[in-house]
Parts: structure tokens; C-alpha cells; sequence
């Protein structure tokens, strides 16, 4: 079976530049997700289901016998204005696919056009997952796992699409290719007073100015050389005006890891190290930890399928490693029912500057479709016959 011509590239990309000029920040996915289920709806024996705010779960049972597994695309976009050059620009403004989420979706759908073709041969069942609120934690995957829906999954699969390489590159590894994702916020509680009277006040400002300075010594001086951490402090407001010391001071940040060793002692020490230094200068401080995304796992027997799936079906791809990213994503979320695959699309665009996702200029070669819609389809076919 020559699965390349299964897909209809043509679909695909009409698909990809609809849900591209249409789109909706994390959790407000409405019409996206009604446009899903009115293009799945064209497939008579699906069934369908609305498991959790705006996702769509879509089941295709094949005629033979085999294991249950899940395809996952995310489809939310982010609160930024587009400036990609591109004759199917977003028509919301502020917001806008920067980050390839209409990408995945249309390959999941391509993938649904292409399997439910050979429903008749197909063996085993596929869940196709269209999930919301990737973007914003605590995420979409959350709920649909909690809803049960996904309980007898066997292995899940999801790919993204990244620009920094050309297309025909596929990358992928085993471990961990994603980052613990937490965040934090300091509120430190001083006493304001006249700019020209310190003396009289307790300087929320320049506690501040100490506790960051002091965080970015945690990863070089608390954290095991062999060991990966990243801590920033992305945000830090305090006073209105130039000769008033506030009573106030916010400090907001984000902690990346991978182990989760080192996930609890970056919290501990970031609230050592916050409280410390108020109680120090008397000041005290309100603290908000919030975990995000667990770190995604790629099962290595579920790597060695993908890699030999690949070389089998199509030995003109590269099969490139997959480096560890400090970003978060919660597909992760999945891998507490079964094993789970991430794999990186390279789609650098043709010619011209490369623009990384969530770039206000992003953009990708959509050359990339058809073949990573074909790379789910026979990873999919592999899957529902291997035993794991």
C-alpha cells in the first residue's frame, strides 16, 4: 500500500489556511471546534464525541481486530497580531497561528480523510484527538484525560511542526523532550514612604531588585552540573511615580526542568531565597507556585517503531535526534494512560528569514502537510499491529 497517495494534500492545505485565518486563543475555541466537527461529520461512521470544553474526539473502528491508539493535534492559537505575509492572514485581529496549531489539525484531519479510506482493511481502532488549550495551562489535554474517553488507549502519538530545519527532516529521541513548566509570582509586602525619607519606609523595590538577583544563583549554585534547570524572571513591577517608595513589589518568573528531583528543589529553594531575603530586610512576601506541564516522555520502544515505520515507508526523510526543549507541553498529560511519541516536523519555509514559532512573523513551508498527515497514518498503521 503506498500510503503517500491515501493523502490528499489538497484537503490538507484548504483545512490548514481556513482554521489559519479563523483563529481563537486557548479555551475560547468555539467556532474551530464546530468547524472540526462539521468537516468530521463528512465521515458517515465516525463516531464523535465532545469529552471536554472544546475538544473533539473522533473514533474510527476498523473491521479487524488490534490495539486502540491515539493522534493528537492541538488547535488553539495565541494573543498576538500577525505580521506573516501570507494571502491567508488571520482575519482576528490580536490573535493568531503562530505556533502551527492549525498545521497539526489539518494533518489530523488529512490523517482521518486518509484511514477512514481503508476503514474496511483497517486493524484495530484509531482515536483521533483534537484538543484545545494547549497554550494555556493548566491545558486541554487535562480534561480529556479526566473525562475517561481516551481510559483504553494503548499508545498516543503527536507531532509538531518547528521552522529552524528544512522540510524532509523528521526528528525524534527517547526521554524527555520537554520541560517540567511551572510558574511563579512574588508579591512583597514593604512599607512606603517620601522617595527623600528611606529611612522611614521598608523598600519593597529594592528587595526585589536582591530576590531576583539572588534566583538566578539557584541554578548555577544549587543544581547538579549534570542536571538541567532553567529559571527567568519575566516580569517585575513596583511603584507609579519617581519620588514615592511603594508598598508593594511583584515579582513573576518561570522555573523549566526535567527531573522531578530537581522540580521540588528549585520550588523549595525559590521560596527560601524569596522569604529570606524579605524576612532579612523586613518585608514579608505572599508566594504563588503554580505547577504547569509534566515533562513529556518518548518511549523507546515507541521511537524504534517510529524510526523503522519511516525508514520503511519513506527512506527519502531524514531521521534526525530530537534535542530536549525548555518549552512545556502538555501532551505529557497523556502519558499517565499509556505511552507516548512527540516527534518535530521540520517545515522551514523555502526561501527568505527563518521566524521561530511564536514569532509575530512565523510561518512555515507548507510542503510539510502531506508528509507528516502520511507519517501519522503509517505510524498509526504500525501501532494498531505491534505489540508494545
Amino acid at each position: 500500500m503506498d500510503i503517500k497517495n491515501l493523502v490528499d494534500e489538497k484537503k490538507i492545505i484548504n483545512w490548514r489556511r481556513y482554521i489559519h485565518m479563523y483563529p481563537e486563543v486557548a479555551f475560547t475555541e468555539v467556532e474551530t471546534a464546530k468547524y472540526i466537527v462539521n468537516e468530521l461529520a463528512n465521515y458517515p461512521d465516525l463516531e464523535i464525541h465532545r469529552p471536554s470544553g472544546n475538544a473533539v474526539v473522533a473514533v474510527l473502528k476498523g473491521a479487524k481486530p488490534g490495539k486502540i491508539i491515539g493522534l493528537r493535534a492541538d488547535f488553539d492559537a495565541l494573543p498576538v497580531n500577525e505580521e506573516a505575509d501570507v494571502e491567508f492572514k488571520s482575519k482576528n485581529p490580536g490573535v493568531s497561528h503562530l505556533c502551527g496549531h492549525d498545521c497539526h489539525a489539518a494533518m489530523l484531519l488529512g490523517a482521518v480523510d486518509a484511514l477512514y479510506k481503508i476503514k474496511d482493511e483497517l486493524a484495530g481502532t484509531v482515536k483521533f484527538i483534537f484538543q484545545h488549550a494547549e497554550e494555556l495551562p493548566p491545558g486541554g489535554a487535562k480534561g480529556i484525560v479526566e473525562s475517561k474517553i481516551l481510559n483504553d488507549v494503548e499508545a498516543f502519538y503527536a507531532a509538531h511542526v518547528f521552522p529552524d530545519d528544512p522540510v524532509g527532516i523528521v526528528k525524534s529521541a527517547t526521554g524527555p523532550v520537554s520541560a517540567n513548566s511551572d510558574m511563579f509570582a512574588i508579591k512583597i509586602f514593604g512599607k512606603g514612604t517620601h522617595a527623600a525619607m528611606p529611612e522611614t519606609g521598608i523598600d519593597p523595590l529594592l528587595i526585589g531588585a536582591q530576590i531576583v538577583q539572588a534566583l538566578n544563583f539557584i541554578v548555577s549554585r544549587n543544581v547538579s552540573a549534570f542536571e538541567r534547570a532553567v529559571l527567568t524572571v519575566g516580569a517585575f513591577n513596583a511603584g507609579t511615580s519617581f519620588n514615592i517608595i511603594p508598598d508593594t513589589a511583584e515579582i513573576k518568573g518561570t522555573i523549566r526542568t526535567f527531573s522531578a528531583d530537581v522540580r521540588d528543589l528549585m520550588e523549595k529553594r525559590m521560596k527560601e531565597v524569596a522569604e529570606g531575603i524579605c524576612k532579612a530586610n523586613g518585608a514579608v512576601c505572599e508566594i504563588d507556585y503554580k505547577r504547569g506541564y509534566s515533562s513529556t516522555i518518548n518511549d523507546e520502544k515507541l521511537h524504534e517503531l517510529f524510526c523503522k515505520t519511516i525508514e520503511k515507508t519513506y527512506p527519502d526523510l531524514k531521521i534526525a535526534e530530537m534535542k530536549p526543549m525548555m518549552g512545556g507541553e502538555d501532551f505529557s498529560a497523556y502519558g499517565s494512560i499509556a505511552p507516548t511519541l512527540f516527534a518535530g516536523l521540520c517545515a522551514g519555509p523555502a526561501s527568505g528569514e527563518v521566524f521561530m514559532n511564536h514569532h509575530p512573523k512565523f510561518n512555515i513551508n507548507e510542503e510539510v502537510l502531506p508528509i507528516g498527515t502520511a507519517i501519522a497514518v503509517a505510524f498509526a498503521l504500525e501501532l494498531v499491529i505491534n505489540p508494545q
